[in-house]
C-alpha cells in the first residue's frame, strides 16, 4: 500500500495535467514566446514551469539550440505520455458530464421473467435509441419478491404487479389488470360458457388447475380465492414460469388464474379466459421506486416507453 502511495505521488510530481498541456503547447508552437499566447500565459512564467518540470526529471524536454524547438528522446516520451493523460482526463470529463445531463449510467431493473419476455422486446428498441450508453441490468423474480428488491435498493426500478401500499416507495400506475379463469378448450368451462362470461371461481370447484409456485403475483390471488371459497382443487402441475403454465393449462384442459395480459392469439385459440365476477382485484402493473430519491432522467424515460409500447400493443390487439 506505502510502495503505491510513493509511485501515485511520483506520477504527479513528475506530471501533472496542467504540466502536460502546457508542455505539449510548447512543443506544438515551437518556442516559449508562442506557447505563451496560445495559453494566455506570461513568458517567464511558463519558462520557470518548464525549467522545474525538468529539474525535476533530471533532463532537458527541448534542444533549445534550434528553432523552432525540437523535443530530446526524453521530451519525446514525455510527450506521449502526456497526450495519453490529457486524452484520458477528457474523456473521464466527458463521461462525468454525461452522467450529470443522465445521458449514461446504469439501470437496474427488476422484473418478472414473463413480463421481461412481454416488455423488452417492444421496449428496447426505443430506450437504446434513445439512451445508448445507459447500461440495462436486469434482476428477475416474482412479483412478490420485486417490491422488497426495490425498498432494500438491490434494484433501482422495478416494474410489478403490485397493490401500491409500501409508504416507503413510488408507484406510477401502467396497466390495470383484470383477474380471470384461463382454461384450455377441453376443460368443463369451455364446453358450457363461452369465453369472456364473467364467472365466480366456484364454478370451476371441479376442474384441474395448474398453479404458480408462491413468491408470484397470481399465486397470492389464487390462495385467497381457495380460501374464501373453500376450494382444494387438484393441482396438475406447480412452475416458476407463467408461460409454462399457461401452456399446460391451455394443452391439457385445465385451468388457472392469471391476468387478463396474457390473453392473446395463443389463448384465443387453444382456449378461454373468463374475467371473475366477484373479485376487485387491487394487483395492477406498476413501476415501482424508492421515495425521495431522484429518479434518473433515463429511468423516467423507460417507464414512458413501457406504457407507450403497452398502450399500442392493447389498441393493436382490440384491432
Amino acid at each position: 500500500m506505502a510502495a503505491r502511495r510513493n509511485a501515485l505521488a511520483q506520477g504527479e510530481r513528475l506530471m501533472n495535467q496542467k504540466q502536460a498541456r502546457y508542455i505539449c503547447t510548447i512543443a506544438r508552437e515551437g518556442s516559449i514566446t508562442g506557447a505563451a499566447k496560445k495559453l494566455y500565459i506570461s513568458q517567464p512564467s511558463l519558462s520557470q514551469m518548464l525549467r522545474q518540470v525538468e529539474t525535476d526529471l533530471g533532463v532537458a524536454l527541448f534542444d533549445r539550440s534550434v528553432s523552432p524547438f525540437r523535443p530530446t528522446l526524453a521530451g519525446e516520451r514525455y510527450l506521449e505520455a502526456a497526450q495519453i493523460v490529457l486524452a484520458a482526463n477528457e474523456r473521464l470529463e466527458n463521461e462525468i458530464q454525461e452522467i450529470k445531463e443522465e445521458n449514461s449510467g446504469r439501470l437496474r431493473l427488476g422484473i418478472s421473467v414473463q413480463r421481461a419476455s412481454q416488455i423488452l422486446p417492444l421496449a428496447m428498441p426505443w430506450f437504446t435509441a434513445q439512451y445508448p450508453k445507459v447500461t440495462l441490468e436486469l434482476t428477475e423474480r416474482g412479483s412478490a419478491q420485486l417490491e422488497e428488491l426495490v425498498r432494500t435498493g438491490e434494484v433501482d426500478l422495478t416494474l410489478a404487479a403490485l397493490e401500491s401500499v409500501s409508504s416507503h416507495l413510488t408507484y406510477e400506475l401502467i396497466d390495470r389488470e383484470v383477474i380471470g379463469i384461463l382454461a384450455g378448450k377441453n376443460s368443463g368451462l369451455t364446453s358450457h360458457y363461452p369465453g369472456g362470461t364473467s364467472l365466480t371461481l366456484d364454478i370451476a370447484k371441479e376442474e384441474t388447475f395448474v398453479s404458480l409456485r408462491k413468491g408470484h403475483s397470481a399465486r397470492v390471488v389464487q390462495d385467497t380465492l381457495f380460501a374464501r371459497y373453500g376450494l382444494t382443487p387438484k393441482i396438475l402441475l406447480e412452475t416458476d414460469s407463467l408461460e409454462v403454465a399457461r401452456r399446460v393449462a391451455l394443452g391439457t384442459g385445465s385451468c388457472m388464474l392469471c391476468s387478463n395480459i396474457y390473453v392473446d392469439d395463443f389463448v384465443l385459440r387453444n382456449g378461454a379466459f373468463y374475467p371473475l365476477k366477484d373479485y376487485e382485484n387491487h394487483r395492477h402493473f406498476y413501476a415501482c421506486y424508492r421515495k425521495r430519491e431522484h429518479l434518473p432522467r433515463y429511468a423516467a424515460g423507460f417507464i414512458r416507453i413501457v406504457s407507450q409500447v403497452l398502450s399500442q400493443k392493447a389498441l393493436m390487439f382490440e384491432m
